[in-house]
């Protein structure tokens, strides 16, 4: 048999999910049983050029994504791939020209230059009516507010863009040579109408943006082109792969977790700590934002802090001045000394607000608080305050999801790197007074892509499917304490009265250093 005969008929059993995240790109290859049989990925670098802006060359979200899958397909034969889906770094886009080449540097999530223009288009457009289209709250993650402070600030590179793309669109484009982006994908940005499932003509309009000039819009798991010659070329893939819709990194890691139904929540232990359950109808509400689900229908009701191994990271550098290649060994030390702290953490609490604070207050000035230091504190003492504090606010927070929409949640699912921390996911079970089940996967965004592209290959009848026949059960639950349980209600409401009473005192902080950095 020739090579080429041996190709036509070679079983196209495996589908790759890529992962774009803030970091590097992961295209790894996962079968119809959910195993991950390849991988390869591509550092992508962040740029901090002065306080506040935090960006990325667009070239680097292509070129991350090329070298992971030129790496991956020289590990596997290209023809095995059925399909393939994108799931990518939320709130992040920058302008292009019609074919692809970026004006400017992209703006990441990270980002927060454009709190004056948060405020101004709250107060003009209406906050409540932005929440109500867009499924978010008044906050400086989404888009929109980016586009706004170059519309003011870098007008001719405004007008000159032809399209503002997020990442999953920018890739698509790159793949495909055609601007189609995932609804699961485009509604971080801001300026989807949740409800229609379609852009915003109302937000848009007053934003001065064309929808035109914005990617065409297809449902998670829906074919949207195949890979072109040119990007397979770059990227060893075939040429006519099936492109499929994907979508955010969170909602792509709710459905690599299992989050299909009603009835539990994911918790994404990573940079940041991302929470979401699952529901068939549209809601909003001040205490969660609402998100397209990377499913056949319904959405995410989801919470977040923006600090989560973030801020182990910053503790361990600027706290306890660890170098970064020590901080492994060192956070290892420092759980245990954690450990030995009672609940309550010696009576510290501690705030993670050091990037603003999203739900329920949605106040992008908000800082972090460490509270209840002594002479008597210890380094393990501070540790397990942050876990502590990072654990009472998602649970709180799950808690407010259910009385606001009536969706109960019994339990959490938790990944990224966090969730290998047993005393963590155990403060966290206690503190909700939920089970919380380690899940198999470290990969869990990719698996949701990979399960969206399974769906678009034709071997599930929908992404539900898709996600539980390619679900591994969970390595190990942690059921909560009783006692702990008892405990930690406690602390809660003590932990809960902490922000309104420094909230106004924040404020006036927050002015005095604008003034002082003007």
């Amino acid at each position: 048999m020739s090579t080429s005969q041996f190709r036509t008929g070679m079983t196209k059993d495996l589908v790759i999910g890529i992962d774009s995240s803030t970091s590097a790109t992961k295209a790894i290859a996962w079968d119809r049983n959910g195993h991950a049989i390849a991988e390869g990925r591509m550092a992508i670098a962040l740029h901090n050029p002065q306080a506040g802006y935090f960006e990325q060359d667009p070239e680097e979200w292509w070129g991350s994504t090329a070298k992971a899958l030129r790496d991956l397909t020289g590990q596997i034969d290209a023809d095995r791939i059925a399909a393939l889906a994108i799931s990518n770094q939320r709130e992040t886009f920058s302008a292009f020209t019609e074919d692809g080449v970026a004006l400017r540097p992209g703006m990441t999530w990270l980002d927060e230059r454009a709190r004056p223009q948060v405020k101004r288009f709250g107060e003009t457009f209406g906050a409540e009516r932005v929440h109500a289209i867009s499924g978010k709250p008044l906050d400086v993650l989404p888009c929109l507010y980016r586009m706004l402070w170059m519309r003011e600030h870098q007008p001719d590179i405004f007008a000159a863009a032809a399209r503002f793309a997020e990442v999953h669109g920018y890739l698509v484009h790159c793949l495909t040579g055609q601007w189609i982006s995932s609804t699961a994908s485009a509604d971080p940005m801001g300026v989807l109408d949740m409800s229609r499932r379609t852009w915003s003509e109302e937000i848009l309009g007053a934003a001065g943006l064309d929808p035109a000039r914005l990617p065409e819009l297809a449902r998670p798991g829906s074919q949207i082109g195949v890979v072109s010659a040119a990007a397979a070329s770059l990227t060893g893939l075939r040429s006519g792969t099936p492109v499929i819709a994907g979508g955010g990194d969170g909602q792509c890691a709710g459905t690599g977790a299992g989050i299909t139904a009603p009835g539990r929540a994911y918790i994404n232990l990573g940079t940041a700590v991302v929470s979401g359950s699952f529901g068939k109808s549209y809601a909003h509400d001040r205490s969660f934002r609402t998100e397209t689900a990377v499913s056949d229908d319904g959405y995410i009701y989801e919470v977040c802090a923006r600090t989560g191994t973030f801020l182990v990271d910053w503790m361990a550098r600027e706290l306890f001045c660890v170098a970064p290649s020590a901080a492994g060994a060192f956070l290892r030390t420092l759980e245990g000394e954690a450990a030995q702290s009672p609940i309550g953490a010696g009576g510290v609490v501690l705030l993670p607000y050091w990037l603003g604070c999203m739900n329920p207050y949605w106040d992008s000035y908000a800082r972090g608080v460490i509270a209840g230091l002594s002479g008597s504190t210890k380094r393990g003492d501070i540790y397990r305050a942050l876990l502590e504090g990072i654990a009472l606010e998602a649970a709180g927070h799950t808690n407010q999801v259910v009385a606001a929409t009536g969706s109960g949640v019994a339990s959490f699912v938790a990944i990224g790197g966090g969730s290998d921390s047993d005393l963590w996911l155990q403060i966290l079970a206690d503190a909700s007074g939920r089970p919380v089940q380690r899940s198999t996967t470290r990969e869990a965004s990719s698996l949701g892509a990979a399960m969206a592209a399974a769906k678009g290959a034709g071997w599930f009848t929908t992404i539900a499917e898709s996600s539980a026949a390619m679900l591994s059960p969970p390595i190990r639950t942690f059921e909560p304490d009783g006692i702990a349980v008892a405990r930690y209600a406690e602390l809660r409401a003590i932990h809960a009265d902490l922000w309104p009473r420094l909230a106004e005192w924040n404020a006036r902080l927050a002015a005095f250093t604008d003034e002082v950095s003007t």
